[in-house]
């Protein structure tokens, strides 16, 4: 019997990804769009199937979609169509989801992940809109209960090719998507509401005594987490070399795929039932919908509508401003945050002194509120105001966190906080050689680490700085003080 020691595997896994629109209202009827109201309080007859009720389709949803597959390179089609995908369950109350089956909006794409700052390119097969179904509710023991509120929400799907080989290629994958569709403004994609749903499909490659033998495709169902994803390939991956490895005849021909479950509080995947072919769905074009026919000259307003993309944008900001990969990275993770950066650029200061209040300043103060940089409603003017008083010496960078915090609460320019505040550095040599006194007086071991503790002296030095900032309340000139104590402790050195 073969060990794992005498064979070699890899992982193989391809996605598809649900993406809840953006939209108000539902994909084929007015019905709102909203999570968390009361159960079935939004339907009508068109998304609960009754007879004589006729789809209409949502516009707004198609030109998301478009504007999607625009962003992921595909080949945007001229023409596609509706089609009925049939199969019973008791959250689909017409039996039949209205989706696009052979000829779907959007084919032969590419979406290039940053892995160790590589790009790994992964082909999109095709992106299809179509209708969501209900939810099943098992919180009442002894018998499921359905809410139909979510029935025909849009939903765009998007199916990959097998390029993925490991569980940490995937997690960044879904992180780099989600991150793809909410600074496009197509989906808020919370993954904790359902807006974003992931679902890899997963088999191993395993090469013994020459041979390759590939095992059965598992889709892994409906994960609403990154951490979910990582943990269920890598489940999946072991569990599958160590079935082939008891049973060598677990092979993709000669044994089903399988939809699986997660359960996240066993760390285990569950089987649920047989993957279901084509044919099992009884395929057929929508009778009550027309082929969607796009115009050239809508689909060229669509393409000017893309704005630049997040690693795109991280790249030039790394190129132009010489940013670090981290703080560019921290500055395009949401789009307002990205577009409030530029804009403070334009309105005229230091880009590395602005990126550093980014990511230090603002972001802690957003972090605190929940939010992000660019909706703290801090404008540009106001942003750049402030970087330029650190730049030109107006103000420590110490200083400028509590003119940034007064900012937060009120209208007034920074320079105006500033001088309010009584926040001004201060230049005057004698004042800040007082200060730096004040400051080897109340801390003796760390002037003696900085003046003869080779291996303390530079974190010494640096602790005495900031010392003096303290008791300056951060009106001492920071270049200025570190003037005075680098005089100070070589006196003292050659004493």
């Amino acid at each position: 019997m073969l060990t794992e020691s005498d064979i070699t595997h890899e992982l193989i896994v391809g996605f598809e990804i649900h993406v809840q629109l953006a939209t108000r209202t539902k994909l084929f009827c007015g019905c709102a769009v909203e999570f968390g109201a009361p159960p079935n309080s939004r339907t009508c007859p068109v998304c609960l199937g009754l007879p004589g009720a006729l789809p209409v389709m949502n516009r707004r949803a198609f030109e998301l979609s478009v504007l999607t597959g625009i962003a992921l390179n595909c080949e945007i089609a001229e023409r596609s169509k509706w089609d009925r995908k049939s199969y019973y369950y008791p959250d689909l109350p017409k039996n039949y989801q209205i989706t696009q089956y052979d000829m779907p909006l959007a084919l032969d794409g590419q979406f290039d992940i940053a892995t160790d700052d590589t790009p790994l390119p992964i082909s999109i097969i095709r992106a299809h809109l179509e209708e969501d179904a209900g939810k099943n509710v098992h919180d009442t023991p002894g018998c499921t209960l359905v809410d139909l509120n979510r029935t025909g929400t849009p939903l765009l799907e998007i199916v990959t090719e097998p390029d993925i080989h490991s569980a940490e290629e995937a997690h960044t994958f879904c992180v780099q998507m989600q991150k793809l569709v909410t600074y496009l403004g197509v989906s808020n994609g919370n993954m904790q509401q359902g807006q974003m749903r992931f679902e890899p499909n997963i088999n191993v490659a395993i090469t013994a005594n020459g041979t390759e033998h590939r095992t059965p495709i598992s889709e892994v169902k409906n994960l609403n987490s990154f951490r979910s994803v990582r943990s269920a390939i890598e489940y999946e991956y072991r569990r599958q070399v160590q079935d082939w490895l008891a049973d060598p005849g677990y092979v993709i021909k000669d044994r089903p795929n399988e939809n699986r479950g997660w359960d996240d509080d066993r760390g285990v995947t569950v089987f649920q039932r047989g993957k279901e072919s084509a044919h099992d769905y009884r395929y057929f074009p929508e009778p009550d919908l027309l082929p969607v026919e796009i115009d050239q000259e809508w689909l060229t307003d669509t393409r000017a509508k893309l704005p630049e993309l997040p690693q795109a944008r991280r790249r030039r900001l790394v190129q132009t401003y010489a940013l670090s990969a981290a703080d560019a990275a921290m500055i395009v993770s949401h789009r307002a945050t990205a577009d409030l950066f530029d804009a403070a650029i334009s309105a005229g200061c230091n880009a590395n002194t602005l990126a550093k209040q980014f990511v230090n300043v603002w972001a802690r103060f957003a972090n605190d509120r929940g939010e992000f940089v660019g909706s703290l409603g801090i404008d540009a003017d106001r942003i750049a105001g402030l970087a330029r008083l650190v730049d030109d010496g107006t103000v420590s960078a110490s200083a400028a966190k509590h003119i940034a915090e007064g900012m937060l609460e009120s209208t007034e320019s920074p320079e105006s906080l500033a001088d309010a505040m009584g926040l001004v550095a201060v230049l005057d040599t004698d004042q800040t050689a007082l200060w730096v006194d004040e400051a080897f007086a109340a801390n003796e071991q760390a002037v003696r680490d900085a003046v003869s503790n080779p291996k303390k002296a530079k974190k010494a030095a640096g602790f005495l700085r900031g010392q003096v900032m303290r008791i300056s309340g951060g009106k001492a000139d920071p270049k200025l003080t570190g003037e005075l104590i680098e005089a100070r402790l070589a006196e003292m050195d050659q004493s």
